[in-house]
């Protein structure tokens, strides 16, 4: 089955059956979906819908290349994964530890928590009162996207905007930029403009972005991202 314009010569999304071998794909899931970006150059994501797995390829993957890759997700998705924080003291409790291995402990958070209400933003940050909120749709994301959301909030204790200085403290974190290929990846799979961390916030009501992510953005959950080896375009 095809669906969706040409790209480059091939259809933009196909969608085929899942292998037949126990392991190669997670429980439950029937089909795989393989949509192709132009945008994309080398970042390549997948998550769960249902009983669908949604594999995000750059369009111009060779045919070879595409089923390497939507094997390998598959599998990764199958793997167990590391349990997200479950309440706020555990989430305060991985910020203050990220703050003292990157930011030499000079980011002190008031508080941070879990917000439900934070649908269009994947944190935000009030330095007035040093507090952080972190969307829950993180929850079942992996650990070093969480991670990377918790940083980009704490740095906001330091530096305000997102200058020069700002960067230099996310750079600190060896896996920034896969976790941002990975959250444009989701945002990509639901066809909507990238969500953002916030740097300011008065609370979670004033948390907001016209250009980001809604309730219609494909479920959260078993998620997997990998950045593949650079190769010609």
């Amino acid at each position: 089955m095809t669906v969706g314009g040409p790209v480059r010569g091939r259809p933009s999304a196909t969608i085929r059956p899942v292998p037949l071998d126990p392991g190669a794909a997670p429980v439950g899931v029937s089909e795989v979906e393989v949509r192709r970006s132009a945008r994309r150059t080398r970042s390549v994501s997948a998550h769960r819908d249902g009983t669908r797995v949604v594999v995000s390829v750059p369009a111009r993957f060779t045919a070879a290349e595409e089923d390497r890759w939507v094997t390998r997700m598959l599998a990764r998705l199958a793997r167990p994964r590391r349990r997200a924080p479950a309440d706020d003291v555990e989430l305060a409790a991985r910020a203050r530890a990220l703050s003292t291995r990157y930011l030499d402990g000079r980011a002190r958070p008031a508080s941070v928590a879990w917000s439900a209400r934070q649908l269009q933003r994947w944190g935000s940050c009030t330095p007035t009162d040093s507090t952080i909120r972190v969307s829950d749709r993180l929850r079942d994301m992996p650990a070093f996207v969480l991670d990377h959301v918790l940083l980009h909030e704490l740095a906001h204790l330091l530096e305000p905007d997102h200058g020069p200085a700002f960067q230099r403290l996310l750079e600190r974190h060896p896996q920034t930029q896969r976790a941002l290929g990975f959250l444009d990846g989701v945002d990509f799979a639901g066809g909507v403009p990238p969500a953002r961390c916030g740097p300011v916030a008065t609370d979670d009501s004033t948390a907001t972005d016209d250009s980001t992510a809604t309730d219609d953005s494909p479920r959260s959950g078993d998620a997997a991202d990998r950045e593949p080896p650079s190769g010609p375009r």
